[in-house]
């Protein structure tokens, strides 16, 4: 059995099984949810490409005296960067990790949705009228342009936020293609514009865990260092008690 077929398998399955529910979109929602399986599996790669942002971030005090040092002499400079960040074991593109490991599973959704092999009867699916099978045709006009308006609206909100937060924490000096990344962000919205609606539905959902999930590690990971700083003033404090 293919890959292709597997997955169209799957999804036929987890439809069947959500069919009660949602009814005739049921085959949509069996989607969101393979999603969202995928991405939590994928969870441990995310928690690795923060922590690369996070050295990252630790080295930018360190990259900007480089920059200083080495003004005149690009060829030295990015020696030095180099040797810098191998030293701290901070890559500027480890945050690419989470979204080159679903390329494979995206593939595999682009590729039954659009030739219908291993699809069975999923084609037949829609999403609030709109056919799984079908692309966006340039209008919002109808159910199938009432959906794709609503998913480029969530892409391009989701996109937005990832692209402001992603120029607040690129590091000076970092690679051409490392600033270029927050503009990559904007590439998901053309993607979902030419793509069948099931892998539209597919990058929607993917797109709005990432951003849920980098804010809460990023939350996560602010709290851990205000909390050892509380600590240690409360020490203080009662130390200086009689």
């Amino acid at each position: 059995m293919s890959f292709f077929s597997s997955l169209g398998s799957l999804l036929t399955t987890m439809a069947g099984g959500l069919d009660p529910l949602f009814g005739a979109s049921a085959a949509a929602a069996a989607i969101v949810l393979f999603t969202l399986c995928v991405r939590a599996a994928l969870h441990p790669l995310a928690r690795a490409a923060v922590r690369g942002e996070k050295a990252r971030a630790a080295l930018a005090p360190k990259l900007t005296e480089l920059s200083r040092k080495h003004k005149g002499d690009p060829e030295r400079l990015r020696r030095a960067m180099a040797e810098l960040r191998a030293k701290e074991g901070a890559s500027p593109l480890a945050g690419c990790l989470p979204a080159l490991a679903q390329l494979p599973v995206f593939f595999v959704m682009y590729h039954v949705f659009s030739t219908g092999s291993g699809a069975g009867d999923l084609l037949d699916h829609t999403l609030a009228g709109a056919p799984l099978g079908a692309r966006w045709g340039g209008a919002f006009s109808g159910a199938p342009g009432l959906v794709y308006l609503g998913l480029f609206a969530v892409i391009a909100a989701v996109a937005t936020w990832t692209y402001l937060r992603a120029r607040r924490t690129t590091v000076p000096g970092a690679p051409g293609v490392a600033r270029a990344l927050p503009l990559l962000s904007f590439g998901t919205l053309v993607t979902a514009a030419v793509v069948p609606l099931a892998a539209a539905l597919y990058l929607a959902t993917s797109t709005t865990w990432t951003a849920v999930e980098r804010a809460l590690l990023h939350r996560g990971w602010r709290q851990s260092r205000v909390k050892p700083l509380s600590q240690s003033v409360n020490e203080v404090l009662r130390a200086g008690r009689p």
